[in-house]
């Protein structure tokens, strides 16, 4: 006889460790493509007609990158990334599920149902949240990202390690420093968010329902994972494009004290100003960059995510 526990669902935290699992093998193998797309993002900054080219394309990038800084510059910002995929990631897929079944059950749905604008507002909701938790991690991976000793491009922060870099903004630049982009941090977030989890649920609720794939195969997973992660990409570009230079603009104490150097005020101020002198193609530099991150990203921590999911089932529960 089947025990009560098979069928209990995963908790909260349970949901919040494999998902930060999942994602930390994700950015180990795209960690080099966002630091392509970092330093696109920021090359010919508020400049007219693009300014001064140092890197063509996110393969010159990367070319680049190899032969003068190594293995070290391709996985600047390595250690942030993984701290901060653990709470963001850890945070969206550990609480999209519940908060997705709390909003359907309190407009007298059942949790199972899958309806669109519930799905929406959860994986918003819960990617907010993994973003304001995350922020100061994903601050300094950014400016770690964007340094190079040899082609800079961009304001240059050059930081001995993750803990330095911590302590060298809060003296700096104090507590406001650490929380530095947040508004742009959950805007691209939840904009991010919002089409992942519901796009990827509901492809693999297609491709199963349908009969076109068996719902609990690999391949199933990978082809959900990469209709999401195309979609993340469209949705989010511009306001990931903001947050990379509201995070790394220069920032400096006048003899007052007073913070004086800042280029934007907000992300709208920075979308408002990189259209004003560098077009709407602005706002989209780094995007091929930033598809070859999303997409193998979304892949592998989707369809990691799930595998982990089954095998934790299957330990936990044999041990019921």
């Amino acid at each position: 006889m089947t025990s009560p526990s098979t069928h209990r669902p995963l908790s909260t935290f349970e949901s919040f460790i494999c998902g930060g699992l999942a994602a930390s093998m994700a950015v180990t193998v795209t960690n080099p493509a966002e630091v392509a797309k970092t330093r696109m993002q920021l090359q010919g900054e508020l400049a007219k007609a693009g300014g001064k080219k140092l890197y063509k394309n996110v393969l010159d990038v990367l070319a680049k990158t190899w032969r003068n800084e190594g293995i070290r510059g391709l996985q600047r910002g390595l250690g942030p990334a993984y701290v901060y995929q653990i709470l963001l990631n850890g945070s969206r897929l550990g609480f999209y599920e519940p908060l997705r079944r709390s909003i359907n059950n309190s407009i007298g749905r059942p949790g199972t149902d899958q309806i669109p604008w519930t799905s929406i507002v959860a994986g918003a909701a819960s990617g907010a949240a993994g973003a304001s938790l995350g922020n100061p991690l994903f601050l300094i991976k950014a400016r770690m990202q964007a340094y190079s000793p040899v082609l800079p491009v961009g304001a240059q922060h050059s930081y001995k390690n993750s803990f330095d870099a911590l302590a060298t903004i809060f003296r700096t630049e104090k507590f406001s420093g650490l929380i530095r982009g947040m508004d742009a941090a959950i805007l691209r977030t939840a904009m991010g968010s919002s089409v992942q989890l519901p796009t990827y649920k509901w492809t693999k609720n297609q491709l199963s329902s349908n009969g076109l794939l068996p719902s609990n195969s690999i391949l199933t997973y990978l082809a959900s994972s990469s209709v999401s992660g195309v979609c993340v990409c469209i949705v989010m570009q511009p306001a990931d494009t903001a947050l990379t230079r509201v995070y790394n603009q220069p920032t400096t104490r006048s003899s007052n004290g007073r913070l004086v150097g800042a280029l934007y005020k907000n992300p709208i101020d920075c979308l408002w100003k990189t259209f004003k002198t560098e077009g709407v193609f602005g706002w989209y530099k780094g995007s091929t960059a930033q598809f070859l991150r999303v997409a193998p990203h979304t892949i592998i921590t989707l369809t990691a995510n799930d595998i982990i999911l089954g095998l934790y089932k299957d330990i936990r529960d044999r041990r019921s």
